[in-house]
This record gives structure tokens, C-alpha cells and sequence, in this order.
């Protein structure tokens, strides 16, 4: 589900499918950090939320949430870092200036939300008492 939300989200920033057969660029996961909170049952509705949290001219940072869609409770969260990769190159490249464009407005609309309590955890085993 998160993978189809990032979908929907790089469709809206030009770097969905047609931008991958235009330009041969796609992203890559270089880190993902998921958390699973509580389980969601089979027939339950959910929804994704996609929040972009920075970016520069070969990178996107960004947070997801995977929420009971009646309920609101967050069933799971994803923060993520991706590069845009050249697929004939096979090299880091840097993004068009209309993708730089897209970004920045997408930020700067996001920029409004509160920045998820979970961005930038660590990973670490629990303090002993």
C-alpha cells in the first residue's frame, strides 16, 4: 500500500510512469525505516497518507502512514530516502528543473503539516532499568 501511494505521489510530481519511459530516470530506495503499530484486519478500509519532508536535486525524503480509514488510528509509518538514478547510466542524477519545480511546491504545501513525531528514529534496543 505504500508502494501504491508513492505511485499516486510521483504521478503528481512528473516522475511517474511516462516520465520512466520519456526519460529512462526512475528512483531508488536508498533507506526505509517501517514501523508496524497495529494490525489492520483483511476487509478493513485504510488510507495512505504521503508527506514530503525534503529534497534536493538527486534526492526526496519523505513519510507515510498507513491509517484505519473510519477510525483514524495509524496502523503503520514509512520514512523513506530515494535517489534519482539514470537507468542507462546506472548512475545518481540529478532531476529536471520542472521535477525541481514540482518539488518545491509540493514542499512548500507540506511544509504547513506537522512534522511527524516519528521522522528520524533510530533504531536501538529498549534502555535497560
Amino acid at each position: 500500500l505504500f508502494d501504491r501511494a508513492v505511485d499516486e505521489a510521483y504521478e503528481a510530481l512528473g516522475i511517474g510512469l511516462d516520465y520512466f519511459k520519456q526519460t529512462h530516470h526512475s528512483t531508488f530506495t536508498a533507506e526505509v525505516h517501517v514501523r508496524y503499530l497495529r494490525e489492520l484486519g483483511e476487509n478493513d478500509p485504510v488510507r495512505v497518507t504521503f508527506q514530503l519532508l525534503d529534497f534536493d536535486s538527486k534526492r526526496i525524503h519523505y513519510f507515510e502512514r498507513l491509517l484505519h480509514a473510519e477510525e483514524g488510528w495509524v496502523s503503520a509509518t514509512s520514512e523513506n530516502m530515494t535517489l534519482h538514478v539514470d537507468m542507462t547510466a546506472k548512475k545518481v542524477a540529478p532531476f529536471p528543473d520542472s521535477v525541481m519545480r514540482s518539488l518545491a511546491a509540493m514542499k512548500a504545501a507540506h511544509s504547513r503539516l506537522p512534522l511527524p513525531e516519528a521522522v528520524g528514529r533510530r533504531i536501538t534496543m529498549p534502555q535497560k532499568s
